[in-house]
């Protein structure tokens, strides 16, 4: 027996998965479905969405497009931190799932619906970070999430259900997939089937945003990229949105074969997983960051975010994004990007991206303090002091204890 549901707002892609979710919760529950579609970059004609859940009944539809929304308020400030989990995961899919959430909500108290859901399984991630996200801005809010409750356990049975309820099924999409994708502006990663064994290399239909490194040019490029406050700005001296900045670098990146990493991580659930994830622009604007940052950001400040890195970006991978424990090192980041200003050339060669050049007004980079020939601004006897006194503690440690 369900509760009483009487409207309920779906995240909804118009895909089989949820095309399907659509029609068994209007079964299942009896509810009125409202239904939303986020466009993030991922790429895809949003319209037949829109037609799709016409058919399957729905008078309530929204289609948003959150494009710079997503890339000023979420990947950017994501960056300003050097974000990377487990070290190299640049969080494509993790911090898009705040936004959709935050979204949906809005949507649920516009329309006056009492619940929402989503198509995320009950092995994931996604799930997690939906329902934390929604919890976090609307505490009382019911969550239906239909993997969890279900028996439509395979392909077959949700092709059988659609074919059953007359719910229109794409050719290419009666098969069973070789493996699965998630994409928005920042990236598209590709996870299971195929790509379940971690020996087993990717094969290259596999990529569909990078050319493989071998087939990259033979003549590398390079690229500046401005920024303030912390935020990329322009590129090559042309100024830009977000949304027109991170499509030119995912041009740049994608063709040059930036970008593309093969990882085994952890998720929040407690599995490992095998992930292939294609971050053309992201990870030229990671590499960028971290180039005025280097000239730019006091070295203490610097280690110091280098410390709470980890920790912000294991929240955002876990669905913390509206967490005040996220929010308050966001407010410890964003203040250390006061004077991260200037410029920084890089150079895109067979798949590699490296820092070239940079430059800043605000530079704290002293030629006259580092240089190998005679200067009148630093007394290298000095440097005897300072030593000994660090040196003090390992010299009595060494001594007492012989």
């Amino acid at each position: 027996m369900t509760d009483k549901v009487k409207k309920v707002v779906l995240a909804y892609s118009g895909g089989l998965d949820t095309s399907v979710i659509l029609r068994w919760l209007q079964e299942t529950y009896g509810a009125e479905v409202v239904t939303f579609t986020a466009d993030i970059g991922q790429g895809e004609e949003l319209g037949p969405a829109r037609d799709k859940a016409r058919l399957l009944g729905v008078k309530e539809i929204f289609v948003d497009d959150l494009r710079e929304t997503f890339v000023r308020d979420y990947v950017f400030p994501m960056f300003r931190a050097n974000a990377l989990y487990e070290g190299q995961y640049l969080l494509g899919t993790a911090i898009a799932r705040p936004l959709i959430a935050k979204r949906q909500i809005e949507i649920a108290e516009q329309v006056g619906a009492d619940a929402v859901a989503h198509g995320a399984t009950g092995k994931g991630n996604d799930q997690v970070r939906y329902e934390l996200a929604y919890y976090a801005l609307k505490p009382d809010i019911k969550v239906i999430a239909p993997w969890r409750e279900w028996d439509l356990t395979s392909r077959t049975k949700l092709v059988e259900y659609a074919e059953k309820h007359q719910i229109p099924i794409p050719h290419d999409k009666r098969g069973e997939a070789p493996f699965s994708t998630d994409a928005n502006l920042l990236h598209i990663s590709a996870e299971g089937k195929v790509l379940e064994d971690p020996w087993i290399e990717p094969e290259e239909f596999v990529f569909s945003r990078t050319v493989a490194p071998e087939a990259a040019p033979d003549a590398p490029a390079y690229v500046e990229i401005d920024f303030v406050k912390g935020d990329p700005v322009a590129i090559d001296g042309v100024s830009l949105s977000p949304t027109a900045l991170l499509t030119r670098l995912n041009e740049l990146g994608g063709s040059h074969g930036v970008g593309r990493l093969d990882l085994v991580e952890n998720r929040f659930v407690g599995m490992k997983s095998r992930g292939v994830y294609e971050t053309p622009g992201g990870t030229i604007l990671a590499a960028a960051h971290r180039g005025i940052e280097s000239i730019t950001l006091d070295r203490n400040a610097a280690h110091l975010k280098d410390e709470i890195m980890p920790r912000y970006a294991e929240l955002i991978y876990n669905g913390f994004w509206f967490s005040p424990e996220r929010e308050m090192l966001q407010v410890a980041i964003d203040q250390s990007q006061a004077d991260v200003e200037g410029t920084v050339r890089l150079k895109l060669y067979k798949g590699a991206v490296r820092v070239v050049g940079r430059k800043s007004p605000k530079s704290l980079y002293s030629l006259a303090h580092v240089t190998f020939e005679e200067d009148q601004v630093y007394d290298q006897r000095d440097a005897a002091g300072f030593i000994k006194l660090n040196a003090l503690r390992l010299r009595l440690a060494k001594t007492l204890r012989k």
